[in-house]
């Protein structure tokens, strides 16, 4: 049995790459969504949703893999910065372009 603290390690682990599979479940909708309507500008917002899911797979391997550590580091502000950015970019882009 864990420690809890590994047990909450584990969770946040678990959060992230739920939050990436759904991103990447979304970039799939997207794909078939801009397909039905002849590809286009609605291209657009599939691929930032492609570099989205991308990103949050990037940030969850980094943060589960610091969190693994004895004494796990504080992720760095600009990477959830970044991916906060890149998720508002992608919605905007669906509003807008979708």
């Amino acid at each position: 049995m864990s420690t809890p603290d590994g047990a909450q390690a584990e969770r946040t682990g678990l959060a992230w790459r739920r939050t990436a599979l759904s991103s990447a479940a979304c970039t799939a909708l997207l794909l078939h969504s801009a397909a039905q309507r002849h590809w286009g500008f609605s291209l657009v917002p599939v691929l930032l949703a492609a570099g989205t899911s991308v990103l949050l797979a990037a940030v969850a391997a980094r943060r589960e893999r610091a969190l693994r550590t004895s004494e796990p580091a504080a992720l760095r502000p600009l990477l959830p910065a970044v991916a906060s950015l890149a998720v508002t970019v992608t919605a905007a882009s669906v509003v807008v372009l979708h």
